[in-house]
């Protein structure tokens, strides 16, 4: 688990200077070369109760092929969970053995590793650290670590985590998206955005059909870094059951595949990420969209209830699967953890955005998460939901009547996505998580633009005429989810745009699918859903409206020209 922005930030207050500890075991000159091997052991960061670390082993003996590190605590840290290695205690003594696959250790060959604990009073280093029964850090005898305070410190790669990752920093920039992009007409003109990388099955952590895996992206990443600060944005999307209402995007992990989804998913994102190497990079997650929303209006009690959801809602695997991803992801220094929230048109009315509030705590403080471990919340992934409705607010009257009744809005509390976004967020802070919460919008696709955006209000002869002639979203139904005819791109990325929301960001790369207009069959769990289907006539989710999807549509996340065309036309702003 990790900490929350204001215990950090009460930290950071009591160190001098600006900077969090990093205490080294061994400084420069304490260690000679004859050392059988060395440790390196830092505080990357320090709260009012706990701590990360980073411990780098450098063996100068003889080969191994497997390692076991030992060391005491004179304090009582508590050792809460590891990352590549397994760590475990007995009173004050700590263990640290390998990972199947990092037990290889080559004379002058290093290991990396590091774990989260909990402290209160000093948080001295250790004093002695032995590697196989042999101390480190001296030349076969007794350690002498020397000094272990060495007053303020650089905090190292990441630093300790900054109040919104946006802020100052670079968005890393997917280069088989731009290059999709660049090869449409026109398409230079945004080829240059940064979009999101899906990992949206555990094939695509190693590349999928010699595609960029997650290492690959993050080394590009590294490059395009340079020496300022980056942010690399990654959806991660494979639940069990996935999607329990919508079979366009249905995964390839059965309803009960939780431990499957831990080991062969989770964990292995989170080997990745914690290497050394990536640490100077910001790693903004979207955990799982749709899949706690659909916890709350779609499985039981509704006439939008499917049976798939009311599996999964009474499995609790949705709930432990996002809680471990926020535990483990969470207890890295660099991640940041956003928790996909629907959007207006799914969750904006009382009835369904208090228990969402209640769901969202619930997955954030049970199966080992805290509400430290969220830096966030993420609404209209891959959604169509504008901004900001210009032309008319939740509280404006026609005629003595509320525009709330209008069919279009169906007394929903909100109208648009920053308004939905902002009250949610106070919400979700007033129940118990981070005053310190950052919001972002995804605006890939929800613009709005060209010749059919109106200018102004619709005439006040009704409500409805008011509100269906001044809004810029031309869905048939705020409910229609799958490639909308007549979207266009919307706001650019954007860093701070307003208080409360930490971005604007691209999480649906524009020009990929939401799903097959027909059916296809495929090896990728992916089913047919007649809401993309143009000629179906809708049903309870969407009022029984048409879908207003685009024909011709290949697999979910397949590239789809035409729509990207269309998306490009309608921007909004406009392109140039």
């Amino acid at each position: 688990m990790s900490r929350t922005k204001t215990s950090l930030l009460a930290a950071l207050a009591l160190l001098s200077g600006t900077s969090a500890a990093a205490l080294v075991s061994a400084p420069a000159g304490a260690v000679t070369a004859a050392a059988p091997c060395t440790v390196d052991y830092k505080v990357q960061n320090q709260w009012d109760t706990g701590f990360t670390t980073a411990v780098t082993i450098t063996n100068n003996g003889p080969a191994k092929s497997g390692w076991s590190l030992t060391w005491s605590y004179a304090g009582n840290q508590r050792i809460g969970n590891g990352w590549n290695a397994k760590v475990s205690q007995s009173g004050s003594s700590v263990t640290a053995a390998n990972e199947s696959y990092n037990g290889t250790l080559p004379t002058g060959g290093s290991a990396s590793f590091g774990f989260q604990a909990s402290y209160s009073g000093s948080n001295a280093v250790p004093a002695t650290f032995t590697l196989d029964g042999v101390a480190c850090n001296v030349a076969g005898g007794p350690t002498d670590p020397g000094p272990t305070d060495p007053g303020p410190t650089d905090p190292g790669p990441g630093g300790p985590k900054a109040a919104n990752p946006y802020v100052g920093a670079k968005v890393y920039v997917n280069p088989e998206w731009s290059a999709k992009a660049v090869a449409e007409p026109g398409g230079s003109r945004i080829s240059n955005q940064p979009t999101a990388v899906w990992l949206d099955r555990i094939a695509a952590i190693g590349g999928v059909n010699g595609g960029m895996g997650l290492r690959a992206h993050l080394d590009e990443a590294l490059k395009q870094k340079g020496s300022g600060e980056l942010v690399v944005q990654l959806v991660i999307y494979d639940l069990p059951g996935r999607d329990c209402a919508a079979l366009a995007s249905n995964g390839e992990l059965g309803p009960n595949d939780l431990d499957k989804y831990k080991s062969q998913y989770i964990d292995p994102i989170t080997s990745i990420l914690s290497d050394a190497k990536y640490a100077g990079l910001r790693i903004a997650t979207v955990i799982e969209p749709d899949s706690l929303p659909n916890l709350v209006t779609n499985a039981g009690g509704t006439n939008t209830t499917t049976d798939a959801c009311v599996t999964m809602k009474s499995n609790g695997n949705y709930e432990k699967g996002v809680s471990y991803a926020l535990d483990k992801l969470g207890a890295l220094a660099n991640v940041y953890n956003h928790i996909d929230a629907g959007h207006h048109g799914w969750l904006g009315w009382d009835s369904n955005l208090g228990p969402s509030v209640q769901e969202f705590y619930k997955v954030a403080t049970t199966n080992g998460a805290s509400v430290g471990d969220v830096a966030g919340f993420i609404v209209n992934t891959a959604n169509y939901s504008p901004v900001k409705e210009p032309n008319f607010k939740v509280t404006d009257m026609v005629n003595g009547q509320t525009i709330r009744q209008a069919k279009w809005i169906d007394w929903n509390q909100y109208v648009d996505e920053q308004s939905f976004a902002l009250g949610l967020r106070d919400k979700l802070v007033a129940a118990g998580f981070d005053s310190g919460l950052g919001m972002l919008i995804d605006t890939s696709r929800n613009g709005w633009g060209g010749s059919a955006r109106p200018t102004g209000p619709g005439p006040t002869t009704s409500v409805d005429s008011y509100v269906n002639g001044g809004r810029i979203d031309l869905r048939l139904h705020a409910g229609n989810w799958c490639n909308q005819s007549g979207a266009g791109i919307g706001q650019r990325p954007t860093a701070a745009p307003a208080t409360g929301v930490d971005a604007y960001v691209w999480v649906k790369p524009p020009g990929e699918s939401d799903g097959n207009s027909a059916a296809v069959p495929n090896d990728e769990g992916k089913g047919f859903d007649r809401m993309c289907d143009p000629t179906y006539g809708g049903n309870a989710r969407n009022g029984n409206n048409p879908t207003g999807a685009l024909p011709n549509a290949p697999l979910a996340g397949h590239w789809f020209p035409a729509q990207f065309q269309q998306l490009m036309q309608n921007a909004y702003p406009p392109l140039s």
